[in-house]
């Protein structure tokens, strides 16, 4: 089971503090969507309002056409997982994973067997006899994702479930929790701060900044193609040229007056908008890519961050001619 869900114009206040400005979204049934941000920026209020656990100030919220106004959070089609997975200690995994089934008045047959299943689905087939100290940080998320999807939500959301994991752990469980995701089909909320998960897992990202959504689309498209400075500084690295009168610092350019974005990874030795001779300035190897920092000839005060290829031989004092091909200008 899945369901869709609609924000209209929410904004949500404390106080004198605006969380919330008019935000406005459509998450289609069964769509896997990463609010991204960061800290303060509304995206766990945003997600605490479509679970129930706050009520927005203004404006609208609806699940699968329902309006969830005045809905408590245990009578919404929606469960949530925590960061910190609030597994039951003294409960085996069974139980962990039952206890949703349990408060509905499922018998113990028929939740031990839905336990089991979820078990499964996450990866823990017949470790239902545990307790959750016996096992590693990557299985209790497991436990806890199992637990939340036992009750057949429609729409699952995700506090910063993979916060406390390692790097390594959590590029794992970031793929599992894609694939899960595409195994039963629910609509999936999840919140996160890191650029990298939300673009490993989401259909599309939601960027938010200081209440407001700045940007929503494919992971592509918001990093290619972002709507705003704030998105294109925020989904990675940028270098920001001024562009005045059709003339950049380092040379006459043929885009539209304003900031021309340029990824380090997209500047190289071909493209059409051309940089110029450059002199490297600093230069370090980081295994993927070889990451420099170099100043145009012609505009000594200007300074970009180039990622070359990996197997690229570079020493500080090299004058490389680059260019780009992909490119953006923003506004503002």
């Amino acid at each position: 089971m899945t369901a869709a869900v609609s924000i209209a114009r929410v904004s949500q206040r404390y106080g004198s503090a605006l969380a919330l400005k008019d935000v406005s979204l459509e998450i289609e049934a069964g769509e896997f969507v990463v609010l991204l941000g960061p800290s303060g920026c509304g995206k766990t209020t945003l997600l605490n309002i479509i679970g129930g656990f706050a009520e927005p100030t203004e404006g609208q919220v609806l699940i699968g056409g329902r309006d969830m106004a005045g809905v408590a959070p245990k009578d919404r089609p929606t469960t949530t997982v925590f960061q910190d997975y609030a597994l039951f200690p003294h409960m085996s995994l069974r139980d962990n994973v039952g206890f949703g089934l349990r408060m509905r008045g499922v018998d113990r047959a028929k939740r031990a067997a839905k336990a089991e299943a979820m078990l499964a689905l996450v990866g823990l087939e017949g470790r239902g006899d545990r307790r959750p100290h016996e096992l590693s940080g990557g299985q209790r998320q497991r436990v806890a994702l199992a637990r939340a999807l036992a009750v057949e939500p429609k729409v699952l959301l995700l506090d910063e479930p993979l916060g406390a994991l390692d790097l390594k752990l959590r590029r794992q469980m970031q793929e599992e929790l894609k694939a899960i995701q595409r195994r039963v089909g629910t609509t999936f909320v999840h919140v996160t701060h890191d650029q990298e998960e939300a673009m490993a897992i989401a259909d599309r990202i939601v960027v938010m900044n200081a209440g407001r959504v700045e940007d929503f689309g494919p992971p592509r498209e918001v990093y290619l193609h972002p709507k705003t400075l704030f998105t294109a500084g925020f989904m990675g690295e940028v270098n920001r040229v001024a562009v005045v009168g059709g003339q950049a610092p380092f040379g006459p350019v043929d885009v539209p007056d304003g900031t021309l974005c340029l990824r380090p990874e997209a500047i190289s030795a071909t493209g059409s908008l051309r940089i110029g001779l450059c002199k490297v300035e600093e230069v370090a190897f980081f295994g993927t890519h070889v990451r420099a920092h170099v100043t145009p000839l012609a505009a000594p005060d200007l300074r970009l961050v180039v990622h070359l290829p990996q197997a690229a031989v570079v020493e500080v004092g090299a004058v490389l001619d680059l260019g780009a091909e992909t490119y953006v200008v923003l506004q503002g």
